[in-house]
């Protein structure tokens, strides 16, 4: 057979009337190689530069042993040796369903022609070490003392992790976490709570090994781009006690339980209805695929966990919690660090608005820096805290946390509070009233980008422009969409699109016709 040969691998044709000259039969070489015979060697092509073996052999950990592995660096390929014939087909299978990715690169996986690997192990030496490291956690024994005293595996002590997420810029849901880590095996109950102001979670597997390799595989990693970074450790618990299954907890063993605490499941209805614009990604590699139709993620090496675009994530994870009404704790929040000069409940009710419906802002009598804001349930709280807490309103970087008080009260009746209460409750501008509205699916975190929306026929990008600058800030890119109605409008600094949006949203432009303004994902 005609072949290339490369650290001694030979990478060859099954067919015969294939030549290894030509770019023609190169291409017909790799199209054929996804109809060659299975093999337990997968060969692994466009694979980002520095790749590291870890990452390689990450996307294979899921489908069982990774027995051997050879990177050809300078190729951007790899081959990657599974335990069993059977576990390769399960990877390939997954990977035709779901695009691998590596550092946010998606990468082409085929069996390869080899029936087995054979590395010469002085040129292999640093693949070895990793993959003994792995196979040492596989197997539920100890790494050797090398790799144990550089703190990368030690033997799994619970088959519990507790998962902490910081920078969460988008909601992350129990059914989220649930299709990241069945990835690694069988997930059997999760718990979801708020301590410290940081959204925690325990999450437990049906065996400590599969604990173990989640938190190889995932610890630091972003669940979607540059955010919702997954801080994981073992918890003191080897089991988990849940009562409920609901938005909150959840037991995969017992489908029986109660949802408890009023919290009714999600309505299929409105679940479907919030995510026609998101397709279900997820599929663990066992085959069995969970109907989350919302947002996900998986995990696609040790590179970042490929994301539905951040957008689409955080529009249905957005939608889903806020429009699911169960109030996940209060819905009251504390702002701090405020503009007290600048600072009314009406600008507070438009930003916080963009993220929930405000039902009542208080600015506090004796410390006018800081406010409540209570919004319509605990779950938009949530919300309107992780994308508003640390931007900069009015010059100053505001603190937004959850508050212990359960309702903003108002002022008795006749007493004059300087107008610092202000009820909203029927406002004409919630965002969030109508079941199924497009408001959910465009839930943005602030940017220096606007949509804006309801524009007349007659305004120019001149007026638009106009009106913008004279709110204090720079114009620095326009573009109409088609149809006129609607356009985006690039400020020059977040902090000056928050400015243009608590001025503008609603700002009367005549005949009728009341400016919308959101925050938008794209650039201009």
């Amino acid at each position: 057979k005609d072949g290339k040969c490369s650290h001694s691998l030979c990478i060859i044709s099954t067919k015969p009337h294939f030549t290894a000259n030509g770019s023609d039969s190169k291409k017909l070489r790799v199209e054929d190689s996804m109809d060659s015979p299975p093999s337990r060697v997968i060969h692994i092509r466009k694979l980002p530069n520095e790749v590291s073996e870890t990452e390689v052999i990450a996307l294979g950990l899921p489908f069982g042993k990774v027995t051997n592995i050879l990177m050809l660096k300078g190729k951007n390929q790899a081959f990657l040796e599974l335990g069993t014939e059977e576990a390769a087909v399960t990877m390939v299978n997954y990977y035709t369903a779901v695009t691998p990715q590596v550092r946010n690169v998606p990468v082409f996986i085929q069996y390869s022609n080899h029936k087995e690997l054979k590395t010469d192990s002085a040129l292999n030496q640093r693949a070895q070490a990793v993959l003994q490291a792995v196979s040492a956690v596989q197997e539920g024994g100890s790494p050797s003392s090398d790799t144990a005293r550089d703190g990368v595996l030690t033997p799994a002590p619970s088959p519990v992790l507790r998962i902490i997420i910081d920078n969460m810029f988008y909601p992350v849901t129990l059914d989220v976490l649930q299709q990241i880590f069945s990835k690694f095996g069988t997930v059997m109950k999760i718990i979801t709570f708020t301590k410290n102001n940081q959204f925690q979670a325990l999450l437990q597997f049906s065996d400590p090994v599969n604990a173990q390799q989640a938190k190889l595989s995932l610890d630091g990693q972003n669940i979607y781009n540059s955010c919702c970074t997954l801080r994981i450790d073992f918890s003191k618990l080897v089991n988990l006690n849940v009562k409920y299954n609901n938005d909150k907890s959840r037991d995969y063993t017992r489908p029986e339980l109660p949802a408890g605490d009023g919290q009714p499941p999600v309505d299929p209805a409105m679940a479907a209805a919030l995510s026609k614009d998101s397709t279900s990604l997820l599929g663990t590699p066992s085959g069995m695929v969970t109907s989350y139709s919302s947002a996900g993620a998986l995990p696609s090496s040790l590179g970042a966990i490929s994301p539905l675009s951040a957008a689409a994530a955080a529009a249905a994870a957005a939608g889903r919690v806020a429009l699911s009404g169960h109030s996940g704790g209060s819905g009251v929040l504390l702002a701090s660090n405020l503009n007290d000069e600048m600072v009314t409940p009406q600008s507070l009710f438009t930003l916080f608005g963009v993220y929930g419906d405000v039902q009542r802002v208080k600015i506090l009598y004796n410390k006018k820096d800081s406010a409540l804001i209570q919004m319509a349930d605990g779950n938009q709280a949530q919300l309107a805290m992780s994308h508003l807490n640390g931007q900069k309103m009015y010059g100053k970087i505001i603190r937004v946390t959850l508050s212990k008080h359960q309702t903003v009260q108002l002022p008795r009746e006749g007493l004059d509070d300087q107008g610092l209460t202000k009820d909203f409750a029927n406002s004409p501008l919630h965002r969030f009233k109508k079941p199924g509205s497009k408001n959910f699916q465009n839930i943005f975190p602030p940017s220096a980008t606007l949509h804006l929306s309801n524009i007349p026929e007659d305004v120019t990008e001149e007026d638009l422009r106009l009106l913008f600058s004279n709110s204090g800030g720079t114009v620095k890119a326009f573009k109409f969409f088609q149809d006129r109605k609607m356009s985006l409008l690039q400020m020059s600094t977040v902090e000056e699109a928050i400015q243009a949006l608590i001025d503008l949203h609603n700002y009367d432009m005549g005949g009728g016709h009341r400016l919308r303004v959101s925050f938008s994902k794209s650039t201009i």
